[in-house]
């Protein structure tokens, strides 16, 4: 017994020993990531400097980059046969390239994957990988991310990142959640990874810098959706020091908030005994190299947990992470309409907006907070703008950035490091006016997310904001939905919600009629439609529930897709996939979801009319 004794006291005493060991290193640490940080950010506070002061001149500014760019990749194929030769002036450029689509670079982008890179990129513009975006076919386009354009794109994040923390100083010491997606999913046939750049960037960073982020970059390479949020949520919730949350898309938060309730015993299990729940499916070589230093048991964090279960019967961000600076995500666009959502499940918040970014290049760099507008990144790309009443005509009026008018809304063209010249993205943004000579810009929406069954145009932002109007005036609370067209006599659009989220009574009818009545309001031209009687009012169709759970993974399971840039659709302006859709996910006891499902069927492939 007594020998007993002895050697639990050892043991006893060997662990209070690692664990003061332990709480060493993290101190050491702590005190190495305090002065790293200084000198970091006053070399960043210069970086910023920089880009300010090139603002003051728009116009120099990115004639000064096109040249550079041009010079980039001058000795490649694809310059060669367009004639792209140094010191072209801004209008022999536009004499030289027409406004381009993916398909304009499609087979010099299939050379680059083969491993011919002299195709389309110089001899000194390396490429890293490619990163894939999902289009409007089934076809996943390959962007290539070059040396140049990795350096660009850290650049902008890093201005970004300055701002913010300076507004936000209590942040700095504090740790950082961030879900990335994996930059090298797969290979091409010669040999260059491909996936997703945030991946590339978490997977670069100098080890004092990795330490300030509690997900580590290997998570990104976990497949399944919710192996992937649970494993992250094991790792960030057992973390008190939480200062910033950070995603692309709102929606991944208001999940990872939700999932965190619904799997609240198992990480309150696993963060009490230090252990990974099996139940979820992440491949052994990724449970072997996730750190072991963030898998120790901890009893006191576990009972933290516990007692906020007890006292709330939940278990949300706004309890478990309370001192929380602020949270970093899209806000414009279809993303709006889950902003305020947001409070809900973290409180009330500060959001700084990401800026407007793709694949194809970074685009604005938002300097406050609350707003999704940010000025335009002119020292990366190149950009041009197309009126939006213009978009389409055969010869549009093609501006430069310091030629906007406030006010006004512009489809933007995009001349990136990567080998895109005059590329069109198809997204429309609006100038909400000017730094120095520099516009300021927010994103509206893609110009895909453009509904025109008679001619009415109704965009993403326009359904976004007329179901915002509604939920406020009548107190909803529902968090997704999705509007789509549907053929009738005359035609119609429906309000797909599920059918836990609808409210009782005649007020289902009454949120068709306001939502109907406020897209009058914000679209001319469905207004007429309307009134002439060639659309039908907007009707409510219920959705089965866990639908849009079911349909974000189908969407994210296809190539390209990863969970923090899924975007939930709210508007599906393709009539065949609004079918589809309707058919596949409509609530069974709802026979006014079977007869709409009937009639897309029966009319979806009728053609659209155009005015």
């Amino acid at each position: 017994m007594l020998a007993h004794r002895g050697v639990c006291a050892a043991g006893s005493l060997q662990g209070r020993a690692s664990l003061e060991t332990a709480a060493n290193t993290m101190r050491i640490l702590k005190r190495v990531r305090i002065a790293a940080g200084t000198l970091t950010r006053a070399k960043l506070r210069r970086q910023a400097a920089q880009f300010f002061s090139a603002t003051n001149d728009c116009r120099r500014t990115q004639h000064d980059v096109l040249r550079r760019l041009v010079e980039l990749n001058n000795d490649s194929d694809f310059s060669r046969e367009h004639g792209l030769d140094r010191g072209l002036t801004a209008a022999e450029f536009r004499k030289k390239l027409p406004i381009c689509d993916y398909e304009f670079f499609r087979s010099y982008v299939d050379q680059l994957k083969e491993g011919r890179h002299q195709a389309l990129l110089g001899s000194g513009n390396r490429l890293l990988m490619f990163t894939l975006s999902s289009g409007t076919t089934s076809d996943s386009k390959f962007i290539p991310i070059t040396q140049q354009f990795f350096d660009d794109y850290r650049r902008g994040w890093q201005i970004w990142g300055i701002q913010a923390y300076d507004a936000h100083p209590a942040a700095n010491p504090k740790n950082i959640v961030q879900l990335t997606s994996d930059s090298n999913k797969f290979r091409t046939s010669g040999g260059t990874p491909c996936g997703n750049i945030s991946g590339l960037v978490a997977t670069m960073q100098k080890r004092i810098v990795r330490f300030m982020y509690t997900v580590p970059a290997i998570v990104a390479k976990i497949d399944d959706p919710e192996a992937k949020y649970y494993t992250a949520l094991r790792l960030a919730v057992a973390d008190d020091n939480i200062g910033v949350l950070m995603t692309a898309n709102p929606s991944t938060l208001l999940h990872l908030a939700q999932f965190a309730d619904a799997t609240k015993d198992d990480l309150i299990r696993d963060i009490r005994d230090g252990t990974l729940s099996e139940h979820y499916k992440v491949a052994s070589d990724v449970r072997r190299r996730l750190p072991r230093r963030t898998f120790r048991p901890n009893r006191q964090r576990a009972k933290q947990l516990e007692q906020i279960v007890a006292e709330t019967g939940r278990l949300y961000p706004s309890k478990f992470w309370r001192d929380l600076d602020f949270l970093a995500v899209w806000t414009g666009g279809s993303c709006g309409a889950y902003v305020r959502a947001l409070s809900k499940y973290y409180g009330e918040l500060p959001i700084r907006d990401h800026g407007l970014s793709a694949s194809e290049g970074r685009m604005t760099i938002p300097t406050k907070d609350d707003t999704s507008d940010g000025i335009l990144d002119v020292t990366t790309h190149y950009f041009e703008f197309i009126p939006e009443n213009e978009y389409g005509s055969s010869n549009p009026t093609v501006l430069e950035a310091h030629e906007l008018q406030e006010g006004r809304n512009y489809f933007i063209l995009l001349t990136t490091s990567s080998g895109f010249y005059r590329y069109d993205i198809c997204d429309v943004v609006r100038c909400t006016g000017f730094h120095n000579t520099t516009p300021m810009l927010e994103f509206l929406h893609k110009g895909a997310h453009i509904s025109s069954i008679t001619g009415e145009k109704i965009s993403e932002s326009q359904i976004v904001d007329a179901i915002r109007l509604t939920k406020d005036q009548l107190g909803l609370e529902f968090e997704y939905f999705t509007v789509v067209p549907t053929w009738g006599h005359p035609p119609r659009y429906h309000l797909a919600v599920e059918e836990s989220d609808l409210p009782s009574g005649g007020i289902i009818d009454e949120m068709a009629s306001r939502v109907d009545a406020h897209l009058r309001d914000l679209n001319c031209e469905y207004h007429e439609k309307r009134g002439s009687g060639r659309l039908e009012s907007l009707q409510v169709v219920p959705l089965r529930d866990n639908s849009w759970r079911e349909f974000a993974k189908e969407r994210q399971s296809k190539l390209g897709g990863s969970i923090e840039q899924y975007k939930h659709p709210c508007l599906i302006p393709d009539m065949k996939l609004s079918a589809d859709f309707i058919q596949k996910f409509r609530a069974t006891n709802g026979q006014e979801s079977a007869n709409i499902a009937a009639s897309m069927a029966t009319l979806a492939e009728t053609e659209t009319v155009a005015d």
